[in-house]
Formats: C-alpha cells, structure tokens, sequence
C-alpha cells in the first residue's frame, strides 16, 4: 500500500447535551492511503459527519489520536488547524459554497489569498485556469455562479478544493443537491483525479454514490461496523 494519510487510533468524540453525554465516535481505528477513494456511509446520527469535522480538522476528538499525513493534529489550536486545512485539505460542500458576486476563477483562487505562501496574482489566475481546465470548465472562467448549472457550479468548487494541491480532497454529500446525470458527471471528476493518484474522501448516505469508490467505510452509533472494498465499481461517465 501506498503512503498512509489519515490513521486514526481510537478516536472518540463525546458531547454533552445538557445533562446527557453524546458518543458521537466511539473509539474508532482507521488507515485511508494515499491514492485511495474510501466513501464513508451511515444513517443519520451514526458518527460520519462528526469524522468529517475531524478529518478535516474542524473539530477536535476527546480522545485518541488522528494523524494527517504523518503529522499528529489530534490537539492543535484552532489557528493551527486552520493552517492545516488551507495546507492539506480541499473541501467539496453539498451546498458548493461559492461566492454568488464572484466569477468562477476569482471563486477558485480564494484559497490562495488565504494562503500563507505569498502567491503572486498572475501566479493566482494562472493556478485557477488550470484547476478549472483539470473539472471541464475551460472557457467559463468569467461566469457567475448564477450563470452555471448546479454540476458547473459544484465543479467550481471541486476545482477551488484543488488549487493548493492537497493531500486529500474531503467530499461531503457532494452530489446531495443534484439530479442523477448531474451526480454521475459530477463522481466522474472525482473518479478521474483519483485515477490520476489524488486521495479521495466522500462523505455520502447514498448506496449508488459509494459505488462509484473503491472502498467503503459505514458507521453506525459511533463506530466503524463495515469496512471493505466496493465489489463492481461504477464508472461514471462525463463531465460536461
């Protein structure tokens, strides 16, 4: 196998509802590689998105450890977290989060403004061209969000997650908000990254999106209760 980018080692987050103690995650164990595609499933309330805000360092587990590319983050500050997610992390939401007065490409380089790294703005633009070259939106740099359809507007953002080249790109229901052809356009980019060796994480509790990985991950009460390979991948087919 491949370099390891997440190991999680028993891992617990707990809430405290008033008088009532929440398990989200019960000590969970978990190893995603580099290259992989995992898609982590569960029902409502079953600990999926609370891993999520973990993974992808907006949160901080009660217990137990959580190594991101090598590195224990597991008790950063929320400064340093948020380092960590400018610097390994690309983000896809259900909801794409773009700005609604902002073109595309001005969408895609808001990472880099953000970044600590001192990119130039012809550096800026250069970058977002070609993240959104890389989804097929060649050509619709100066649209407005109100001017893409809801795929468009979710591969905006799906190239805004690449721009400072993460480790992983960390998917949550990123087809929820679309129609079945728009979804399979949509798991057709993330298919081709993954090909082309970027880690993919999709949150989902849609069966037919986890098909399209090549491995899933399916929480329940807190805890990890399937982990295995997807028998008959799906492979999606086009991205226009």
């Amino acid at each position: 196998m491949g370099k390891e980018v997440i190991r999680i080692e028993d891992l617990t987050r707990v809430y405290q509802m008033g008088e009532v103690e929440v398990r989200a995650l019960d000590g969970i164990s978990l190893v995603i590689d580099e290259g992989e595609f995992v898609a982590v499933m569960g029902p409502s309330g079953s600990g999926k998105s609370t891993f999520m805000n973990i993974v992808g360092c907006l949160d901080r587990p009660t217990a137990g450890r959580y190594f991101l590319d090598g590195h224990d983050v597991s008790e950063l500050d929320r400064d340093d977290r948020a380092d960590i997610r400018n610097q390994k992390i690309g983000f896809v939401f259900q909801s794409f989060n773009l700005l609604a007065r902002t073109s595309a490409l001005e969408n895609v380089e808001l990472p880099l403004i953000y970044s600590a790294n001192g990119h130039t703005a012809k550096h800026r633009v250069e970058k977002a061209r070609h993240c959104l070259e890389i989804v097929g939106l060649a050509g619709r740099e100066d649209h407005m969000p109100s001017q893409l359809s809801g795929g468009q507007q979710q591969r905006v953002a799906i190239a805004r997650a690449l721009i400072n080249d993460p480790k992983m790109i960390l998917a949550d229901e990123p087809t929820g908000n679309l129609d079945t052809k728009t979804s399979e356009e949509v798991m057709a980019v993330f298919q081709a990254l993954n090909d082309e060796g970027k880690t993919v994480v999709l949150i989902t509790h849609e069966q037919d999106i986890s098909e399209y990985a090549k491995r899933v991950v399916s929480f329940r009460d807190g805890k990890v209760v399937e982990d295995h390979p997807v028998a008959r991948r799906r492979k999606a087919e086009g991205r226009a």
